[in-house]
């Protein structure tokens, strides 16, 4: 019976292991015990000098998801993978993941088959900004909120002479150095 299992791996190797546990499959013959081995990505977009960058992070790092039929041939082709280091589990034998994390994992939120994109928060409360568009360009301020869901952030602006709290994009600030 087929089931998703975790394994674990050195961390910064995950495509690697799963480009040797893939070879391993095929050599080995042992495709039927196998149908997908996954590294859950996602897709994060991150604010970088005033532009949105959009680039894939690893979901779980240091771990690869295998969907497979667990005996003692499969246990060996994935425990013999270079950068494997072992299966996710209670005690000797490895627990399989239930329907609903592995639809977590692999899906994030997003819609089947399309990654989710998510912003990666560089902006921290007390940080000193420069507005760089809109009508208070070249004006500094203090973040007093972080909402990184709206990818907004409420700055407190100097004009004439009071602080003034003002709702920006996170691409209309950037830090001081």
């Amino acid at each position: 019976m087929f089931h998703w299992y975790v394994i674990n791996t050195y961390s910064g190797h995950e495509n690697k292991v799963k480009a040797n546990l893939e070879h391993r499959i095929v050599s080995m013959n042992q495709q039927q015990r196998f149908r997908r081995v996954v590294v859950p990505t996602e897709q994060v977009i991150e604010t970088k000098d005033g532009q949105k960058v959009q680039t894939e992070k690893r979901v779980l790092p240091g771990y690869v998801l295998v969907n497979m039929d667990l005996n003692d041939e499969a246990w060996t082709v994935v425990k013999g993978t270079p950068g494997v280091t072992a299966f996710v589990g209670a005690g000797a034998k490895p627990s399989p993941l239930s329907t609903a994390e592995v639809d977590r994992i692999l899906h994030a939120g997003g819609v089947a088959g399309a990654p989710a994109t998510r912003a990666q928060v560089e902006f921290s409360l007390g940080e000193s900004v420069k507005v760089t568009s809109g009508p208070l360009s070249d004006f500094d301020g203090e973040i007093v909120d972080v909402n990184a869901d709206a990818q907004k952030l409420k700055v407190l602006v100097d004009i004439f002479e009071r602080q003034v709290p003002v709702e920006l994009a996170f691409d209309q600030v950037k830090k001081i150095d």
